[in-house]
């Protein structure tokens, strides 16, 4: 094993991180061109549908761009098409210029879509409507009935589930084919539209950049790295959706990306195991550890690219964050869409907005046992909330937020 390149402290590694992220000290990113720069840096954010107070996505981009708005990440997706829907880290939103690498994902997906019975005379029937009257969502497509289908992009081994809606397998076969993409969003609600109207005949013709299948797995981890920041070669969250990687392989990659340089190993005070950080952050390394501090609070959103490996920042930052919104609620500690708070190079708590007729309301608020809620405390979490309010195109009229403390 090489010996470790650098040592650094933990406070060291937050800040780190956290000038990696965009969330510490000055905004690196600004207005819908920041939005579209940090997806390019992070390679993908997590998208999910449930909106409490924003989307996971737009919760992602609020915290670490000036100025963002809900319609900045909708423009960049539906009318610039600089981002498109795809999977990666789960269901995700990539820059478009990272189509052709998941090229291999496509091909498996059509390959795997032979396997089910009237599948193909369903994708035929469904392309020519949506030819002829342009964009559709599984409730419009008139394709009636049901079949057995599972999408490759989660497949791993037969397959013994029940049919399922026939236009909407069709959408989703024809999705992951990339013979559709996203054409937009209603809510929850998708659009389906063929891609060839939307993407540039350069990048649906594009052959995959990288043609061997653990080279590929390298340049996905050295991407899973960079937007995190910092990672460890282990199981990992932060690695999800990265195909074919078991330990063996993951070891490989590891070594492989070292031994060349693309990525080099830290050390932190206290810690047992290594850590990695890409070769081209190194510059970014020394300002952390050159940085004397900041007063800047966020809200994170729960998938947040910086949370993507909890272990990690459980180490990091003294922090355990559990998103509970799948807990049943008398099971849950704290609430049900509750999100980490952001102060300096602390993670000091967890905070529930909601929305109400148009305002923006705190429904809990949650500090951690080391910390004090002083005035200037206080008022960095107003601060915050009445920009949250301007993201969340809602009123916040509430006096303060002391009666919303929890223990």
């Amino acid at each position: 094993m090489s010996a470790p390149l650098l040592t650094i402290t933990k406070q060291e590694a937050a800040r780190f991180i956290l000038l990696k992220q965009g969330l510490y000290g000055d905004y690196r990113f600004e207005k819908k061109q920041g939005a579209l720069d940090y997806i390019i840096q992070a390679g993908c954010i997590q998208f999910d549908p449930v909106d409490s107070v924003g989307k996971n996505a737009e919760l992602t981009l609020q915290s670490r761009v000036k100025g963002f708005r809900k319609k900045d990440l909708y423009t960049l997706l539906y009318r610039d098409r600089s981002l498109v829907d795809y999977f990666d880290k789960e269901l995700a939103i990539i820059p478009t210029a990272d189509w052709p690498y998941f090229r291999r994902y496509r091909d498996l997906s059509r390959e795997n879509g032979k396997r089910f019975e009237g599948l193909k005379e369903l994708e035929e029937q469904a392309v020519s409507y949506i030819r002829k009257h342009g964009n559709v969502s599984s409730s419009t497509l008139p394709v009636d009935g049901q079949i057995r289908w599972h999408s490759a992009i989660h497949w791993s081994g037969d397959w013994g589930g029940g049919p399922t809606k026939a236009a909407r397998s069709v959408l989703e076969q024809l999705y992951t084919t990339g013979e559709l993409i996203i054409h937009h969003k209603e809510g929850a609600r998708k659009f389906y539209d063929l891609a060839e109207k939307h993407l540039s005949s350069d990048i649906l013709k594009a052959e995959d950049p990288i043609k061997d299948d653990f080279e590929h797995i390298k340049w996905r981890i050295k991407r899973r790295i960079g937007a995190v920041g910092m990672l460890w070669n282990r199981n990992s969250a932060a690695l999800l959706g990265i195909w074919n990687l078991d330990t063996p392989t993951r070891n490989r990659a590891f070594e492989e990306l070292e031994k060349e340089g693309v990525i080099i190993r830290i050390r932190i005070d206290g810690f047992r195991q290594d850590l990695f950080i890409l070769n081209s952050d190194i510059e970014l390394l020394e300002q952390a550890k050159s940085s004397t501090g900041s007063s800047r609070c966020e809200f994170l959103a729960p998938l947040d690219p910086m949370l993507w490996d909890r272990a990690l920042i459980e180490k990091i930052f003294d922090f355990r964050y559990s998103w509970e919104i799948y807990t049943p609620k008398e099971k849950r500690q704290y609430g049900y869409y509750v999100l980490p708070v952001l102060l300096g190079d602390r993670l000091i708590g967890r905070i529930e907005p909601v929305l109400a007729e148009g305002e923006l309301q705190v429904k809990g608020f949650w500090l951690e046992p080391d910390i004090n809620y002083t005035k200037s405390l206080r008022h960095a979490i107003e601060q915050r909330l009445k920009k949250f309010a301007r993201f969340t195109d809602a009123a916040y009229t509430q006096p303060g937020i002391s009666d919303k403390l929890r223990s």
